[in-house]
């Protein structure tokens, strides 16, 4: 099925991760469906994402921003708007589960408001303009921890949980611009930073297949890939009626009923 992405201009917002994670996954799936992916972040990984991407003939763009600065992501916007005058999908990726819980200060607390919330904000609101002039849409990339909780991670469930509620509200501000928002939930996903986190657990194997088991749909994770498939045909025109819709890719692990779980 031809996405019709070629020549898109696609913003993603912290996608200069390690190679494999879901952001980088996006911005690879992207460009080999011949749209620009404009990767947005701090790491100077994106440099060389940019290098490769241009060397294998694609137009690609990495501006480096601090996603907690409003002014550093102004700027990042102009600059997009400048070299290709038009934004045509916006990807709020960005996020960091960082265990910011009650054992933390207020000020770590607003630091993971500013990352992982106003970002999505603060992004939107400026590359709104050029949106609307390209009739294009909107994807926050949201987690399971807004729905379910985790435990010890106030900061992240809270600027997730608000991520959810943005998503609604702006689909029904822009319904009268034709522009659609949605938000793709993430559950568990293997990606390099799940793979280091279970690296730092004493019983970090036991703890994977704890959590595979309880995936219900084939027992296993969710890979970057299936995510990024996702994320495209969303903010693709052959999604052209999906607005406001929560998009849950995680295998059944959230909703499905526990009598699927065998032990």
């Amino acid at each position: 099925m031809d996405l019709h992405l070629k020549d898109k201009v696609v913003v993603v917002t912290g996608a200069a991760g390690i190679k494999g994670s879901i952001g980088e996954t996006i911005v690879q799936s992207l460009a080999n469906e011949g749209a620009i992916p404009v990767i947005v972040c701090r790491n100077d990984r994106g440099y060389g994402y940019e290098k490769e991407l241009q060397e294998r003939g694609i137009d690609a763009l990495f501006v480096k921003t601090d996603l907690t600065q409003p002014d550093q992501i102004e700027a990042a916007v102009k600059a997009i708007a400048e070299k290709y005058g038009r934004i045509d999908a916006l990807i709020n990726n960005v996020g960091v589960n960082d265990g910011v819980g009650f054992d933390a200060s207020i000020d770590d607390f607003m630091w993971s408001l500013k990352l992982n919330l106003v970002s999505f904000f603060a992004m939107t609101k400026y590359c709104l303009p050029y949106i609307k002039k390209s009739k294009g849409n909107i994807l926050n990339i949201g987690s399971k921890v807004g729905m379910t909780g985790q435990g010890g991670t106030s900061g992240y469930a809270a600027s997730k949980g608000g991520v959810l509620g943005l998503t609604r509200e702006w689909a029904v501000d822009l319904i009268k611009d034709k522009i659609r928002v949605n938000a793709l939930i993430i559950s568990e996903s293997w990606t390099p930073a799940y793979d280091n986190w279970i690296k730092t657990l004493d019983n970090g194997e036991e703890k994977l297949k704890a959590i595979v088991k309880k995936i219900p749909l084939e027992n296993r994770m969710t890979t970057p890939e299936e995510i990024a498939d996702a994320c495209l045909f969303t903010i693709s025109d052959r999604s052209s009626h999906t607005t406001g819709q929560y998009i849950i890719v995680d295998g059944g692990y959230v909703h499905l009923d526990r009598s699927l779980l065998t032990e």
